[in-house]
């Protein structure tokens, strides 16, 4: 399995979005600062994944999440969580 997750940084309110093969793992170090992409957007939280049969898909999947209709995608589908 592979996996695509979406998450959210407390400091600057934007998502981040990447796939992997192992999600706890990568949370950690998304957690422990050491990605370089968002070491300097902590603290993160996980709001969101996916599981994805194929590596192929898990990437389609994270390129359409990254476009202006995935974010709008993930704001609709978390509406109530976001709005608090």
């Amino acid at each position: 399995m592979f996996y695509t997750y979406v998450l959210l940084s407390k400091k600057d309110g934007k998502f981040y979005t990447g796939y992997t093969k192992n999600l706890k793992v990568r949370i950690e170090q998304h957690y422990k600062g050491q990605v370089e992409s968002t070491q300097d957007r902590g603290p993160l939280e996980l709001i969101y994944y996916e599981a994805c049969l194929s590596q192929k898909d898990a990437t389609r999947r994270e390129k359409y999440l990254k476009t202006y209709h995935g974010k709008a995608f993930i704001r609709n589908r978390l509406k109530s969580y976001l709005t608090g």
